[in-house]
């Protein structure tokens, strides 16, 4: 069933630049990542500007990302009316050059009809709007997926937004200096969406090349992430709410600083297992494609539980949120690298959330504005 379908010509593999693992950081939950017992039924992974076909007419490509995961996998589905493509990679030209160049083969000429979207990322929506423009293809995202991210564009960002975030990091104990660098990068990656699109919603099924697709919508990760499931081919476009090798990073953020996203990741995967089969291939953004959904969700809630009690344990003594990183991340980080400090930051306040929404652990807050947990 697999076949490497086309390689462009003189196309090599890019350099990449080495960014100190943006977007990926180790967690102690990932320990025991390569013991899950999951299989990896292709033995070659496509590289950039080649596509494999997982099934017939359904192809993984990969696009470079300057950043760790070093790539992107993206998915391009054969319909009647030209190819589908979920996910399109950031936004840059190489990535550009070689989506277009995958189109142009593998869509025959016939371009693409439609651009799906699992989530606001700027690695999963950062060349939407070239692509919509480019061949006039439908744009398909979540409501909240899309209204998020243009809420974060900088047209839209508030001209208080600074401050809120400037508060939110000094909260968690960031040093003055450490906000300011992060201040200074802010909004960086984020991309212009196409002025409108259209809105996938949970249960929606979509007809692409003669098979059905339905959205099963997840949490947790972002707003409202868009995940695809086709039952007669077992096949779950799972985007980045269930990943082989490493967790969802699941964050809260400036604008919504009292949320419980973690609350709804455990859900979104507890209904995933619910309702798709453990024998599905599954097709995620970052790493391999993977059978094993079931195993592979029982192995992330036991180990989220683990770094739970891990930190419940840290907290016997009160605490900032930058003293708990030991307890949920086995390496040392640093506000040298702010984009991976920012979201150790985030995923450490949503584990705090869990559990004060739990009533495990209390929150105080001192003279200058900084919050301390303690374990009950």
């Amino acid at each position: 069933m697999t076949q490497k379908v086309m390689e462009r010509a003189n196309q090599s593999e890019p350099s990449m630049r080495s960014l100190a693992g943006l977007y990926e950081f180790d967690k102690e939950m990932m320990s025991i990542m390569n013991l899950v017992n999951l299989t990896y039924p292709f033995a070659e992974t496509p590289g950039y500007g080649e596509a494999v076909e997982v099934a017939p007419g359904v192809y993984w490509s990969r696009l470079p990302l300057p950043f760790k995961p070093n790539h992107i996998n993206v998915w391009l589905l054969e319909g009647d009316e030209g190819l589908a493509v979920v996910d399109t990679g950031m936004r840059g030209a190489e990535a550009e050059q070689l989506l277009a160049g995958l189109v142009d083969v593998l869509g025959d000429g016939a371009g693409l009809s439609r651009v799906m979207v699992t989530h606001m990322h700027p690695d999963h929506v950062g060349q939407a709007g070239q692509l919509v423009a480019r061949w006039g293809a439908q744009f398909w995202m979540t409501r909240l997926e899309y209204l998020t991210c243009r809420a974060l564009s900088p047209q839209s960002l508030s001209q208080d937004m600074p401050l809120a975030i400037a508060r939110f990091f000094s909260q968690a104990g960031w040093s003055p200096g450490g906000i300011e660098k992060y201040q200074a990068h802010y909004g960086s990656r984020i991309v212009s969406l196409p002025d409108s699109y259209r809105r996938l919603e949970d249960g929606q099924i979509h007809r692409i090349g003669g098979y059905e697709w339905r959205v099963i919508v997840g949490r947790g990760h972002s707003p409202e992430h868009a995940c695809f499931y086709c039952k007669d081919r077992k096949l779950l476009i799972s985007g980045d709410q269930v990943l082989p090798r490493i967790s969802s990073n699941v964050s809260v953020s400036a604008m919504e600083p009292t949320a419980n996203p973690m609350a709804d990741w455990i859900n979104s995967l507890q209904m995933l297992k619910a309702n798709v089969p453990e024998d599905v291939l599954v097709l995620p953004a970052h790493g391999e494609c993977f059978r094993g959904l079931h195993t592979r969700i029982d192995t992330l809630l036991e180990e989220q539980e683990r770094s739970f009690d891990a930190l419940h344990e840290l907290l016997a003594v009160p605490k900032k949120v930058v003293d708990v990183f030991p307890a949920l991340f086995n390496r040392t980080l640093s506000e040298d690298i702010t984009h991976v400090y920012s979201l150790a930051t985030g995923e450490a306040v949503a584990c705090l959330n869990y559990l004060l929404a739990l009533g495990r652990i209390s929150q105080s807050v001192d003279e200058e504005g900084i919050s301390w947990y303690q374990a009950k």
